[in-house]
C-alpha cells in the first residue's frame, strides 16, 4: 500500500511542503504487465505505462525490467539527459525507505562516491616509471664508465 508524506520544501526556497508518496516493492512488482508498467530507477517508482510504444528499444526491454528495480539496466544503456529529464513526467513517488538498499552498490553517478579518475590512480604509476628510467640510466651509464 502507498503511504504518503511530507517531503520538506519544494525547491525553492519556500518552505511548502509537498506530499510524496512511498509504495513497498512488493506493490511496485505487481504492476508488470503490457496493463500496468512500473520501474524502479535510483530509488524513485516510475509508472512508464504510457511510454512503451515510444520506447527507442522497444517495449520488449521495458517488460523484461518492469516491476523491479531497473537502475543498473537504466545506467548501463547511458542514457541521454534528455532521456533523463523525459522520466520525470512519469515519476508517481519514491520507494518506501525500509525497502531501499545501501548505496554503496549503486550505479547511479550523482551518488558514486569512488574516484576512478584520481590522481592516486595514475600518478604513483608515472613517477615509478620516471624513477626506474633514471635508476637505469644512471646504472648503465656508470657501468660504462668503469668498463
Amino acid at each position: 500500500m502507498a503511504t504518503v508524506e511530507a517531503s520538506g520544501s519544494d525547491g525553492k526556497g519556500q518552505g511548502v511542503e509537498t506530499p510524496v508518496t512511498y509504495y513497498r516493492l512488493e506493490e511496485v512488482a505487481k504492476r508488470n504487465s503490457l496493463k500496468e508498467i512500473w520501474l524502479v530507477i535510483h530509488g524513485r517508482v516510475y509508472d512508464i505505462t504510457r511510454f512503451l510504444n515510444e520506447h527507442p528499444g522497444g517495449e520488449e526491454v521495458l517488460l523484461e525490467q518492469a516491476g523491479a528495480d531497473a537502475s543498473e539496466s537504466f545506467e548501463d544503456v547511458g542514457h541521454s539527459l534528455d532521456a533523463r529529464e523525459m522520466l520525470k513526467q512519469y515519476y508517481i513517488g519514491d520507494v518506501h525507505p525500509n525497502d531501499l538498499t545501501p548505496e554503496n552498490g549503486s550505479k547511479d553517478p550523482s551518488k558514486n562516491n569512488t574516484c576512478k579518475s584520481c590522481w592516486s590512480y595514475w600518478i604513483f604509476p608515472i613517477i615509478g616509471a620516471i624513477l626506474l628510467g633514471f635508476l637505469y640510466r644512471y646504472f648503465y651509464t656508470s657501468e660504462s664508465k668503469s668498463s
